[in-house]
């Protein structure tokens, strides 16, 4: 006979995981918001410095003051958890680490230098390389955009999902500002609508939501990128995987993932095929990051 304290152990692991992701996921809250509130700050001011990390990556002020406020909320509460974040040195000690913050404080940099509203705080937390947890936050649009796993995903206070499009023609493909403008989407003209945006992690989050049916990129994307918005689809009930099909792994030596894609898990087969295609004709694109 199994012995009954295997029934009883079980339920209460999985309640104390589940407080521990409900703390996680308002302390992830806060700090969205604390580093909305700099970003706000500077975007009104215009009173920003701006650096370039290069390869067409620019940094401000604003990214580093806003990721020092994220990691004043996080870091010291959550001790044990590793950290990943694209302004803060990597020292890789994340790699010995079971949870991981992956962090970016500013994503959508050009917009935001450019004074285009598609920018976003994004933090995720990985468990085990799996995205569990999703902060996105528009400050200019007042939008949060968060996740836990078995928490549902929300737009504010309003539970939402990914759409429910099943055909190319019919769907809305959120792209790349910079690739839209070099051109490297006139190859899907007649085959889908696409919409430019602002922001990998922006992007993803309006897939989850349901503001936009899709979004891929050939192009390779850190982890940063796109850990908060793969952990809000899949909690949306979409899908998320590299441009290869694997699913996305975080937390890795090397943070680079070969391109994107994510939408509903209707769309998906069409689309995966779509985004891995090389028609004739089209551009060879660039290999540096956009947005």
């Amino acid at each position: 006979m199994r012995p009954v304290y295997h029934h009883r152990r079980a339920p209460a692991r999985k309640a104390a995981a589940d407080r521990e992701l409900a703390r996680a996921l308002a302390r992830a809250i806060a700090a969205a918001r604390a580093a909305g509130s700099i970003l706000m700050r500077h975007w009104h001011a215009r009173d920003f410095s701006i650096g370039s990390k290069g390869h067409n990556g620019p940094v401000t002020s604003a990214d580093l003051e806003a990721d020092r406020a994220i990691a004043a909320n996080l870091r010291d509460a959550f001790p044990n958890y590793g950290w990943l974040s694209e302004e803060t040195e990597d020292d890789r000690t994340r790699l010995q680490c079971s949870r991981v913050w992956i962090v970016d404080p500013l994503d959508g940099t050009k917009e935001f230098i450019s004074g285009v509203p598609e920018f976003s705080i994004a933090i995720a937390l990985a468990e085990d390389h799996e995205p569990v947890l999703g902060v996105t936050y528009n400050p200019v649009r007042r939008e949060m955009f968060w996740a836990a796993r078995g928490f549902g995903c929300h737009l504010n206070r309003r539970r939402v999902r990914v759409s429910r499009t099943r055909t190319l023609r019919r769907a809305t493909v959120l792209a790349s500002r910079s690739e839209t403008a070099r051109g490297e989407w006139q190859v899907f003209h007649g085959q889908l609508r696409v919409s430019p945006t602002g922001s990998v992690a922006y992007k993803l989050a309006m897939v989850a939501a349901g503001m936009g049916d899709a979004t891929f990129t050939r192009l390779p994307k850190n982890e940063w990128d796109i850990a908060a918005g793969a952990a809000l689809i899949l909690e949306a009930g979409g899908c998320v995987t590299d441009l290869e099909g694997e699913p996305v792994r975080l937390n890795q030596p090397s943070v680079r993932l070969p391109g994107l894609i994510a939408s509903n898990r209707l769309l998906y087969p069409k689309l995966a095929r779509l985004a891995r295609a090389r028609p004739r004709g089209v551009v060879q694109l660039h290999r540096s990051d956009s947005t």
